[in-house]
């Protein structure tokens, strides 16, 4: 597991590193012509980032660090704009667009920070997949088991393995349908899905902006709610850890547990353990809304109306240079008309507060972030059919989150040395902090099993 941003904050406060050296690291990981590199980013800070680094280190010798981020290296996912360069969110077709006139507002919040941006990372083309497939840029593997050969996650697949290959020491996604924490959870990594509104999406290329949430893939919880503070503006103390004696766990036992894998299914079941041990009441409830969404989704949902109104110009001039099954999904929602769009906005509302009625008794949800663990790479580029099946069944348990409006963590919770399964906590929108210390809770007691 990489070194969390506090430890390796309390190295460079303690002069037992500089950013100048641990982001010339980070650099040399990344452009290994024998690593992963090369599917994880689009495009390099390179010098800009040593001369951040640089500077960060004379900051911090003068004692004007601006805060626990500052030289630390982190990777922003290829939807942000930043000032100067071209955002093409893993797509050729943008290649020729203009340039940032300015930072996207989180790009503005990390710089302001002091963290040093090593680059742009790799993704879905469009962010439409959880796959985290790219045929123009490569995909990047999953560091379990290369030999193999396994998929990442997505959509924010490079900001992933940035991560788990000591590219950087954090990085920012986008999280849709759960794309920060399908590849965290793949990946063995943290990754927080805040509620939608509580960090700005200016400068950020959309996908949905009714679902468009933006949050951080990190080692840690506790890294994620830096990062979170960071990128939403919160400038309260960082939330404590919940204490785990009575908290109140609530299983849904509606659609979240079928076609659950050998390997998920285990580690699901003692990371249950392990926290009814901690002294957590955990309960098995229904939730029959689960159910429901494919019906309100019918016609293509949200991201199938607002995706199209964003492309369909686009997709008009050069729909031949798109990603295939990217735009076959995007296309999709051409069918919807008008009144179909407004009766999914309706059926959301009276959803979220049946979902919200339902499980307020409970502190928090837990579930399996990801059905499955991650599948080899190989037949899901030959097989537009097995492509699909996975996507759906990757995405289904984080997109119920994404619908609520709510907000929610994927927890490591495997057994080292074997493959990577997430746990997700979750909870209605703006519950975020709560959620969080929830997560250092089970985080910790996770690691006690350990």
């Amino acid at each position: 597991m990489p070194e969390t941003l506090s430890a390796l904050s309390a190295d460079l406060a303690a002069g037992r590193i500089r950013s100048e050296a641990l982001t010339e690291a980070a650099v040399a990981r990344a452009r290994d012509p024998d690593g992963e590199g090369a599917r994880v980013f689009v495009a390099h800070a390179g010098d800009r980032a040593l001369a951040a680094a640089r500077a960060s280190d004379a900051l911090r010798a003068a004692g004007a660090a601006r805060s626990p981020l500052e030289g630390l290296p982190i990777s922003v996912k290829d939807l942000f704009d930043i000032a100067g360069e071209t955002t093409r969110a893993g797509s050729v077709v943008l290649s020729d667009a203009p340039p940032a006139a300015r930072h996207a507002t989180i790009v503005a919040r990390l710089i302001a920070a002091g963290a040093v941006l090593v680059g742009r990372t790799n993704m879905t083309e469009f962010a439409y997949s959880g796959l985290g497939l790219n045929p123009h840029y490569g995909t990047p593997l999953n560091p379990y088991d290369r030999a193999t050969g396994r998929i990442p996650g997505g959509s924010s697949s490079g900001a992933a393995v940035s991560v788990t290959d000591g590219m950087a020491a954090a990085a920012i996604g986008t999280d849709t349908g759960g794309s920060v924490r399908i590849p965290a959870a793949l990946c063995g990594l943290a990754g927080f899905k805040p509620t939608a509104r509580r960090v700005p999406a200016r400068g950020t290329l959309p996908l949905s902006t009714s679902l468009d949430s933006i949050g951080p893939l990190a080692p840690s919880v506790a890294c994620c709610a830096l990062l979170d503070a960071v990128l939403s503006g919160d400038e309260r103390e960082a939330p404590e850890p919940a204490d785990l004696r009575g908290l109140r766990l609530a299983v849904p036992t509606t659609l979240v547990l079928d076609g659950v894998d050998e390997t998920v299914g285990a580690a699901f079941r003692a990371a249950l353990s392990a926290l009814s041990a901690a002294g957590a009441v955990v309960t098995e409830i229904a939730v029959p809304e689960f159910a429901g969404l494919a019906r309100i989704n019918t016609h293509g949902g949200l991201p199938g109306a607002e995706a199209w109104a964003w492309h369909r110009a686009l997709i008009a001039r050069d729909g031949a240079r798109y990603d295939p099954r990217v735009r076959l999904r995007i296309e999709r929602g051409a069918a919807m008309v008008a009144a179909d769009y407004v009766d999914v906005l309706h059926a959301r509302t009276a959803w979220i507060a049946d979902v919200e009625r339902r499980i307020a008794p409970f502190d928090a949800l837990v579930l399996p972030t990801v059905p499955v663990v991650a599948p080899p790479l190989a037949p899901l580029v030959a097989d537009d059919g097995l492509y699909g099946a996975a996507n759906v069944l990757i995405l289904r348990n984080p997109t119920l989150i994404n619908f609520l409006d709510g907000c929610a963590l994927s927890v490591p919770c495997h057994a080292p040395g074997t493959a990577p399964v997430g746990l997700m906590i979750a909870g209605a929108g703006g519950t975020d902090r709560r959620i969080l210390a929830i997560g250092m809770a089970v985080e910790t007691a996770l690691a006690a099993t350990r």
